[in-house]
């Protein structure tokens, strides 16, 4: 029987590529915050959101999302799930 550990290899090689998406302020705050409290880059953290999502995984444990919540106060998010698909920006 294999571990999942034991079925991904340590290290793959990838092509990045340099994007620009337009995303909600607080998210933006709140994906920073927990990037930095992982000790990771931003696109590390959305690539490891992506492919967890992508799985039909949550992407995060009990301290992280601890931190999520902690975080929302801080920067006053107060968007769910709920609100997907429903955002609509500010006409300036």
């Amino acid at each position: 029987m294999t571990t999942e550990q034991e079925r991904v290899p340590a290290s793959l090689n990838i092509e990045r590529v340099q994007t620009g998406f337009r995303i909600e302020k607080r998210i933006l705050k709140v994906l920073k915050g927990l990037a930095e409290y992982h000790e990771i880059s931003l696109g590390d953290l959305v690539e490891g959101i992506v492919l967890h999502a992508f799985d039909g995984k949550c992407a995060f444990g009990e301290k992280s999302l601890a931190c999520i919540g902690e975080l929302k106060k801080i920067y006053e998010l107060d968007l769910d799930s709920n609100a997907s698909h429903n955002l609509i920006e500010k006409e300036k």
